[in-house]
């Protein structure tokens, strides 16, 4: 880098864009969370070119978007293209600001990883669906149930992960008042066989994010 980083520089967040084959948004990118829950900042490090050491490269608020209503808050903070990440002369961010620029970011970022928040109003369940990924998800706030195709189900509470091996699932927020939150890490896979049959994205109705419900 030809210029050194400073604490207070900041980069510009960064909406999630989604490809043609999910909703466009129910409310368009913005600064703050379309929930009740607060809102949260991304701080990217980087090293000094003058003496290689660690340093804040940049901070910025989250971008949401709503979705289904706005029943659904999502935030990327930050995505990669390959693995391993290359980070010499920051081809990271490079691609990451490409990918997001590209419109064609969907649930996974193929042959890399994806860093998303999602808001989950109250009572709501998303659509049951499957992603081509390992997923880790973490819930930070409130209580979210996960439900699986084949019957199995789980209360996550705060702290709990989950870790998805590419199954067929449904996220339902437990609470009737309260908004709900989980930060999510996926990983794209290799194809899954069960039975012979290679299980791929199916991302449910009209994509997965519309045509839920809320539990009463």
């Amino acid at each position: 880098m030809s210029n050194e980083p400073t604490p207070t520089s900041t980069r510009t967040s960064d909406p999630p864009a989604p490809p043609p084959n999910l909703p466009q948004p129910s409310t368009l990118p913005q600064p703050k969370p379309l929930s009740s829950l607060p809102q949260l900042t991304r701080y990217i490090t980087t090293h000094r070119a003058s003496d290689g050491l660690a340093a804040l490269h940049s901070q910025a608020p989250f971008i949401w978007a709503g979705f289904d209503e706005d029943n659904l808050g999502f935030a990327v903070p930050f995505t990669t293209s390959a693995f391993p990440a290359d980070l010499n002369g920051d081809a990271d961010l490079a691609a990451h600001d490409a990918l997001v620029a590209s419109g064609r970011l969907g649930l996974v970022s193929p042959g890399g990883t994806v860093c998303r928040v999602v808001d989950f109003a109250p009572g709501y369940a998303c659509a049951m669906h499957r992603t081509k990924s390992l997923d880790y998800g973490v819930v930070l706030e409130g209580e979210v149930e996960m439900v699986l195709d084949g019957g199995d189900r789980a209360v996550l509470k705060r702290g709990d992960v989950a870790v998805q091996r590419g199954t067929n699932h449904q996220w339902v927020n437990t609470s009737a008042t309260e908004w709900a939150r989980m930060l999510f890490v996926l990983q794209d896979i290799q194809p899954i066989v069960v039975n012979g049959k290679e299980l791929g994205e199916d991302l449910g109705p009209e994509g997965g994010l519309s045509k839920a419900e809320k539990k009463s």
